[in-house]
């Protein structure tokens, strides 16, 4: 990655820009997505946090880990099509410790909802050792281990920008994006191989789960609402990781978008930025949050309570 290089996609990005009006209604639609999910995730928090009762349970312990894990994405990712309109270009170094951030965060989601489908299936298939196999003590050190292996996946590229690039080049201003941090070959090639190798072991690990599920609910003749509960769940679950599957291949799809549709690129850019990253984020409160019996009783005396404090 070098001056020109960075010159060459700027310059490329900014040759698509909306007028003014259409700036504004985009950035006015993505803002009020964001404060609303995140609004949701607050409340989410906040009731997990005024009750024990999920300060001792695996399972909540996990959704709120996520839902904290979509808040710090969501922010991130908002920020950045923000400051794509606003400023254009950013300072280097800002930029490098955001796309960090939201790279960290993105690949955290699909890791997570692989631990939170198996704490279904030992629930449903082995509900006399769940309190022996998932314990509070576990899950802290499972959600350690989400972030060391986002980790393993990200440093590299980091270490390998300080090490080929100038120091100055740090100083400078970019238009803010991962495909202009982290564009050297050895960071794309890596990212290829990692994501595959992430996203099949997830994928085989939800696919593991639901069998096993599904199995346990057929066997109880549909009668094991737990059992029909939890497949439910991890179908979810399939579903928010294919949309997070999404971000992944957007690279190799690019590419295609702008052959599909060269006179409507930034406005397809901007459906699919929805889809990929705002939509993701908002199924992770209607799986718990919603769904759950317990969660959504302690939510709605929250809810109630700040109405009543309200009037």
């Amino acid at each position: 990655m070098n001056s020109s290089s960075y010159n060459s996609n700027v310059s490329s990005i900014l040759s698509y820009r909306d007028s003014a009006s259409t700036a504004m209604a985009k950035n006015l639609i993505i803002l009020a997505l964001g404060l609303t999910i995140n609004s949701i995730n607050c409340a989410l928090i906040h009731t997990f946090r005024k009750h024990q009762v999920f300060y001792v349970n695996p399972r909540y312990i996990l959704f709120i880990h996520l839902v904290v894990n979509d808040m710090i994405q969501l922010t991130t990712t908002v920020s950045l099509f923000v400051i794509s309109y606003v400023f254009y270009k950013i300072n280097v170094s800002v930029c490098c410790l955001i796309v960090t951030v939201a790279v960290f965060t993105t690949l955290n989601t699909p890791i997570n909802l692989a631990v939170m489908a198996m704490e279904c299936y030992i629930a449903v298939c082995f509900p006399l050792r769940h309190a022996e196999l998932c314990t509070v003590r576990r899950t802290y050190i499972l959600i350690v281990c989400i972030w060391v292996l986002s980790a393993v996946s990200l440093m590299p590229d980091l270490f390998l920008i300080l090490a080929s690039e100038p120091a100055w080049l740090f100083f400078s201003t970019v238009f803010c994006d991962r495909d202009t941090m982290f564009r050297h070959p050895v960071s794309i090639k890596k990212r290829d191989i990692s994501y595959i190798v992430y996203l099949t072991g997830v994928w085989l690990t939800l696919l593991f789960a639901y069998i096993k599920i599904f199995f346990v609910a057929q066997a109880a003749n549909s009668a094991d609402g737990n059992a029909k509960k939890a497949r439910n769940t991890i179908l979810l679950h399939g579903f928010q990781l294919l949309l997070c599957m999404l971000t992944y291949i957007a690279p190799m799809l690019r590419n295609s978008l702008v052959y599909w549709f060269p006179k409507h690129y930034i406005h397809v850019l901007f459906v699919w930025y929805i889809i990929i990253q705002v939509l993701p984020r908002f199924i992770s409160p209607i799986v718990y949050g919603l769904r759950d019996k317990i969660f959504k009783q302690h939510l709605r005396k929250y809810l109630i309570s700040k109405d009543y404090m309200l009037l």
